[in-house]
């Protein structure tokens, strides 16, 4: 991954990862809350050797020396049972050796004399009262058991409390500040690796990124996500100068500059999986065409979920499905829309047998003769992976343009899909993304310039108007 990758995951992903921050910090103070505060309480003692008469210099550091050596030992007696029975019994608790020795700890800096003795309790008058009593019993431990003068004399160590404990003001712990920053770190790293496996894991297409990791086919145009576009597909002539809208005339003037073959410009429009509009993308599609003047014939080849009438709003019982079988003629069921030069054919009954019938050679006669005519011929066509009907009608056309739904389609899909199309040999002239997210890394929109209220202009714009052709006199 390069640097992009990781800050458009970032950038896809940073609610997420804030609100994990967020779950740590509220964590880390709900804890905080519920704890038992801690109170800690610490005693010093000081171990050292008598000296003899002499004094001398030589005595002394001996005894230093050897202090420091047993006080690694004497921090070891000041848990043990020898002692914490002594401070039990003086100050009547109700507790065992094993367990006041859980609330203990010592150490003995190193290269010293001292020992510090911590007791850690949730009353901090009884951690400062079990502190001082163990420093005065170890002590007593020391002098009178452990290191006890075998000629009945006074005892050579001495262990000296200079620092008593006191009782302390504040709690030890919880130490709310650290829980609330370790709180945060911990929750910024889950929200981290939740991003990531998120990425990971994630096989939809949601940009221009994704469809190049599939296919190295062009992008012909991208759509941006409209909550309304089921109300009103025909966003071209709706709303013309909707952002939307002027995607489409992008994607109009890119498909101009694909045909550089000479090949009949006629197009089958599908997709991998339903849903991917496109139905709206082809009907959209040939309106913006025939805004240029050019001649353009939009056929519904859908002929198991035909949308293409409900959408232009036109007479659909009667269509393509009858011209194929002779019932009718084209120039009966070819329905002109609006001013310009746009015609529709309705897919007509839906047949039992839709591959057959869009196979046929009365299909590729069918195609043939519109492409002369027209200068544009699109065909909306079913899903690639659900039935064989778009792969039939691809071979019949000058090439096909695939739809892909942000968000929805699969990275596997669309390959399954361009597969399937370079199986048969068909053209995939390019691809249309649609359903993109109006803000994101995965974002695409226009300038809002020029992009307002609708002018006079566009209000002039023919309403959608379908009606039969007169049947033309026969030779």
């Amino acid at each position: 991954m390069e640097l992009r990758d990781y800050l458009r995951v970032f950038h896809k992903n940073w609610i997420l990862i804030v609100s994990c921050a967020l779950l740590g910090v509220a964590a880390a103070a709900a804890y905080s809350i519920v704890v038992t505060p801690k109170y800690q309480a610490t005693t010093e003692l000081y171990v050292s050797v008598r000296a003899g008469d002499s004094t001398a210099t030589n005595d002394l550091v001996q005894g230093t020396n050897f202090a420091r050596q047993a006080v690694t030992s004497y921090v070891s007696v000041v848990t043990s049972a020898s002692v914490l029975d002594r401070v039990i019994d003086e100050l009547h608790l109700h507790s065992s050796a094993s367990a006041l020795a859980s609330k203990v700890s010592a150490d003995s800096p190193l290269n010293t004399v001292l020992i510090d003795i911590t007791v850690t309790d949730d009353n901090p008058q009884r951690a400062a009262r079990l502190a001082n009593s163990i420093g005065k019993n170890t002590s007593y431990v020391i002098t009178n058991q452990l290191e006890r003068n075998s000629a009945g004399g006074a005892s050579l160590v001495n262990v000296q409390t200079i620092q008593p404990a006191t009782t302390p003001t504040r709690p030890s712990s919880p130490n709310v500040p650290l829980n609330i920053v370790l709180g945060l770190v911990l929750g910024l790293g889950a929200g981290i690796v939740a991003a990531f496996l998120r990425n990971i894991l994630d096989t939809r297409i949601h940009g221009v990124r994704d469809i190049e990791q599939v296919t190295d086919r062009p992008i012909l145009g991208a759509v941006n996500y409209d909550p309304a576009a089921k109300r009103r597909p025909l966003i071209v002539h709706a709303d013309p100068r909707n952002p939307r809208a002027e995607s489409f005339r992008s994607l109009r003037t890119n498909l101009q500059f694909v045909n550089v073959d000479n090949r009949p410009r006629s197009y089958m429009i599908s997709s991998s999986i339903p849903g991917e509009g496109k139905s709206t993308t082809a009907a959209n599609l040939a309106i913006s065409l025939a805004e240029t003047g050019a001649r353009v014939a939009l056929i519904d080849g859908d002929l198991r979920l035909p949308r293409i009438a409900e959408y232009m709003g036109i007479e659909g019982a009667v269509g393509l499905t009858d011209v194929l079988i002779g019932r009718a003629h084209l120039v009966d069921v070819l329905q002109k829309w609006g001013r310009r030069q746009l015609y529709v054919l309705p897919a007509g009954r839906i047949p039992p047998n839709p591959s057959e019938l869009l196979g046929s050679a009365s299909m590729a006669a069918l195609l043939e003769d519109l492409a002369a005519e027209f200068d544009y011929v699109l065909v909306d066509a079913p899903p690639l992976l659900l039935v064989t009907d778009a792969a039939v009608i691809s071979r019949l056309t000058g090439g096909a343009i695939l739809t892909i739904a942000s968000g929805r389609t699969k990275k596997n899909e669309l390959s399954a899909s361009v597969r399937a199309l370079e199986h048969i040999g068909s053209r995939l002239v390019g691809l249309v993304v649609t359903m993109l997210p109006l803000k994101g890394p995965d974002s695409y929109g226009y300038g809002v310039y020029g992009y307002g209220v609708q002018d006079d202009a566009y209000a002039e714009q023919e309403p959608p108007t379908g009606y039969r052709l007169r049947r033309t006199a026969q030779a």
